[in-house]
């Protein structure tokens, strides 16, 4: 024990003296290494030289012998003469090995400086036609997926993405989440977005489009603002390139809207969630619907030339198309209107908003789809009756939903709140505000005694929302409430045995994929939603007209309503007679949502811009999907 004791010491004294000779700076070390060299080629050298039955036989020259050997391994010559002309070799041998080694040594530094910027993202994009993303957040790999497929028929895409992370976590990251990217090339650079002098590591001056998103954390919407200011010093505003923005807060709106210039467009968190989840407790299903149109996977809005149909009206357009459904009018001026009444004339320069599988898909057909007419029924009148809501949880969106639904209920309409939120903060939409009478209830929406306390399936429709009242104002344990709750609601749903209508606001799409609830349900992801919608403006600018319409109250909008309403129940007729009748209703027909298919069947019943041409059986529960006024 005592020798092994005293073998560590020793060993620990030389490696701490070791270090010491290290820390002397380079002319310590290049003599250390100098001499270990010396040490090592000298007596290999006499060794060798010794050993050779070639060696001279007199000791001067095998000195000699030993001499040229250590100059051959050191590089120093070698050579051997008058002491002068040794000398002399020696210094142009150092001379040559001190310039070779410093042209190895920089063309290493620039090899390494080059590596580094290339790993850490420093290096400029040389792209144009490309898509600029800006900032880190979840919402990044939505918006690369889909821009992704919307790239699918171009041969060369490209997508750059600006963050402030490591180029090779972003890398990682959207390799991990996003997968194979197919025909598109997805470049990463790191630094911050709001740096004039960093944006053009993505060359933003030759891209066609521009996506700002807002980071996570408090402060978002200023650092899209910042964004915005950054974009418009480092690259001068042009109709060629369309920006696209997003702010949480609608009273940070107006400001990134002045920073983003005419020609940008600037998407409300806040109020379009709000207003997609009254729509939808409103109409089970619209949430699948807005689903399929958004996405590229399947039919999506374009807008497209009027081409033949100039000069016919617009009802005609409805039924010349067997497999595109159009929604409405861009006209030559730039104005937009959804849902035209059937006798406007489209004019030559008019462009037609469609829903189409792509772009150059939308072409008439050389007949129009065949119509049943006994097939078509009178709608039947419905009174509006007042509504029992009820809103589970709390937080900035909230009073938002409270007034959009005070917009669309009828008078007499009551909504209950159950959120652990301070009263005072619900004080201010208490009470009647004006068709709606809310009532707050304070209580944890995560515990079975507070849902217990009310009469869940009395309810018309179940809002559940992220309650940030609880104090948990991170975004990943607000969809883990969320998730506690929907287990409660589907406690109560088997106790019941009657199915709830609950519409369920969520913050990340993963989460959704563990709620506890019947396939087809209704959820509204609000960072995908957002992504998608800022995806589809930035491949169609013309497409933040028809958004803005169909999210905005008085507008015309996405609405399910009874398929018997339009065509007899139980009878085979085609979508073109469906479409047929509900243009007679001024209503623009572009789908349906089958009951029987609602949980198990793709898409889960939702049919958008079916073939005209094929036949459906429609009955109780089923449901056309028009585009009309609410």
């Amino acid at each position: 024990m005592a020798r092994r004791a005293s073998g560590a010491g020793a060993w620990s004294r030389l490696r701490y003296r070791f270090d010491n000779a290290m820390a002397h700076g380079t002319p310590v070390l290049i003599g250390w290494l100098t001499l270990l060299c010396l040490l090592i080629v000298v007596p290999a050298s006499v060794v060798l030289v010794w050993a050779d039955r070639a060696a001279p036989p007199s000791f001067s020259g095998r000195v000699a012998a030993v001499w040229g050997s250590v100059g051959r391994t050191l590089r120093l010559g070698g050579e051997v003469g008058p002491p002068v002309y040794v000398a002399m070799s020696v210094l142009l041998a150092l001379v040559a090995l001190l310039f070779v080694s410093a042209l190895v040594s920089l063309i290493t530094t620039g090899l390494n400086e080059r590596l580094l910027a290339l790993r850490l993202g420093r290096s400029a994009v040389v792209e144009e036609g490309h898509t600029v993303v800006l900032g880190w957040s979840d919402q990044v790999f939505p918006v690369v997926g889909e821009l992704v497929a919307a790239n699918a028929n171009r041969r060369r895409a490209a997508v750059a993405v600006l963050g402030d992370e490591d180029k090779l976590l972003m890398d990682g990251e959207i390799a991990s989440h996003v997968g194979h990217t197919r025909t598109t090339r997805v470049v990463c650079r790191s630094g911050a977005t709001t740096d004039p002098a960093i944006l053009p590591r993505v060359s933003p001056a030759t891209a066609r489009a521009v996506l700002v998103l807002p980071p996570a954390g408090p402060g978002a919407d200023r650092q899209v603002v910042k964004t915005l200011l950054a974009l418009d010093a480092a690259v001068p505003r042009g109709p060629g390139r369309v920006v696209v923005a997003a702010v949480r807060d609608p009273g940070h709106h107006t400001a990134a809207t002045l920073a983003v210039g005419p020609y940008g467009h600037v998407l409300n968190v806040d109020d379009i969630v709000a207003r997609l989840l009254v729509q939808t407790s409103r109409q089970p299903g619209l949430s699948l619907v807005y689903q399929e149109l958004l996405d590229f996977a399947g039919d999506e809005f374009y807008v497209v030339p009027a081409g033949p149909l100039a000069g016919r009206t617009f009802g005609e357009a409805l039924g010349a198309f067997a497999t595109t459904s159009v929604t409405g009018l861009v006209r030559a001026g730039g104005g937009l209107v959804l849902n035209p009444p059937p006798g406007t004339v489209i004019g030559p320069e008019d462009r037609l908003v469609v829903i189409t599988e792509d772009d150059d898909t939308a072409v008439p057909a050389a007949a129009a789809p065949p119509v049943e007419e006994d097939a078509i029924v009178a709608a039947p009148v419905r009174e509006p009756v007042a509504e029992r809501l009820l809103l589970l949880g709390w937080n900035p969106r909230a009073p938002l939903i409270v007034a959009q639904l005070d917009q669309y209920v009828r008078p007499g309409s009551s909504l209950d709140v159950v959120s652990l939120s301070d009263p005072a903060g619900v004080r201010a939409v208490a009470g009647w505000t004006g068709r709606l009478l809310v009532t707050f209830h304070r209580g944890d929406i995560t515990e079975r005694r507070t849902l217990a306390r009310l009469d869940v399936p009395a309810y018309d429709s179940v809002l559940l929302v992220g309650d940030e009242g609880a104090g948990q104002g991170d975004d990943r344990e607000t969809d883990d409430r969320t998730l506690v709750t929907l287990l409660h609601l589907r406690a109560v749903e088997e106790a019941t045995g009657r199915d709830l209508a609950v519409i369920t606001e969520m913050t990340d799409d993963r989460n959704r994929l563990l709620a506890p609830v019947r396939q087809g349900a209704d959820f509204i992801v609000s960072g995908r939603l957002i992504s998608l919608l800022m995806t589809q403006i930035a491949e169609n600018p013309h497409l933040a007209g028809v958004f803005d319409e169909l999210f905005t109250a008085g507008g015309s909008s996405v609405l399910l309503r009874p398929a018997t309403d339009y065509v007899a129940a139980g009878r085979e007729v085609s979508f073109a007679t469906v479409v047929e009748s509900a243009r007679r209703r001024q209503e623009c027909a572009i789908g349906y949502r089958l009951r029987a298919e609602a949980s198990t069947g793709p898409g889960y019943g939702v049919r958008v811009n079916p073939d005209k041409r094929r036949t459906v059986r429609f009955g109780p529960g089923d449901a056309v999907i028009v585009v009309a006024e609410g």
